[in-house]
């Protein structure tokens, strides 16, 4: 496959490109953009192609394998959070590197919504804390960045 061109496979669109975004941090360049539908057990669809594009920067088993659990974790949630598994609405996923820092960024469709009266607002630190539960977050975009 080369630069540019998109490919099937299952429910997992791919389009590597080359393309570079200046940041705070110095150049980006994005490595990968996926998309999987909302459907349960994409997430390790998505999971094995991040790693599979990720695999030439070397990483060691463990941080892939944490990288992997992440990804699957994040792509997860925003189906079934953010885009309430409407296999319709697809999961976008970009995988970029700056050299120095790799990031991955998973997007659902969610839209902006307001929490229910009777709902809890999700608190993190309540979360960590066990004092609520870990589901019902809403979220556009998860930002996962490991350092090379």
């Amino acid at each position: 496959m080369t630069s540019g061109d998109a490919s099937e496979s299952g429910s997992i669109v791919t389009a590597p490109r080359r393309v570079e975004q200046k940041g705070r941090n110095g150049t980006w360049r994005v490595l990968a953009k996926l998309s999987v539908s909302s459907e349960p057990g994409n997430e390790r669809l998505a999971m094995e192609r991040v790693a599979a594009v990720v695999k030439g920067l070397g990483l060691s088993e463990q941080r892939l394998e944490r990288l992997k659990t992440a990804v699957a974790e994040a792509t997860m949630n925003a189906m079934e959070h953010g885009n309430q598994y409407r296999s319709e609405v697809p999961v976008v996923i970009e995988v970029l590197s700056s050299g120095a820092d790799l990031s991955v960024r998973i997007n659902d469709q969610g839209g902006i919504r307001d929490p229910a009266p009777d709902k809890e607002v999700p608190n993190l630190k309540t979360k960590l804390e066990g004092l609520q539960t870990p589901r019902g977050w809403v979220h556009h975009t998860v930002g996962l960045v490991m350092h090379l």
